[in-house]
């Protein structure tokens, strides 16, 4: 599994989400990652919609294997329900 987190510096939902992939990423072979800081990027918020496919308004913005999954909330409820870790 390869997850792409589209976040931004100073977000409490950025930071966990990236927390749940590094603790992911530690516990099994198969999970990778990669954290993508908009502002650094240049990555607006329009930029985000038209990856995603609908109107975004928060970040973090996920992908677990190029499919969108939603943000933070989902992201754990994900792991949850696949006991992941």
């Amino acid at each position: 599994m390869f997850a792409v987190i589209f976040g931004r510096p100073g977000c409490p939902y950025c930071v966990r989400a990236k927390q749940v992939a590094e603790q992911l990423t530690e516990k099994r072979d198969d999970f990778k990652f990669r954290y993508v800081d908009i502002h650094a990027e240049g990555i607006s918020k329009a930029d985000l919609s038209k990856t995603v496919g609908k109107e975004v308004e928060t970040v973090p913005q996920i992908f677990l294997d190029e499919k969108h999954v939603g943000g933070c909330t989902e992201f754990e409820q994900l792991v949850r329900d696949n006991a992941w870790l």
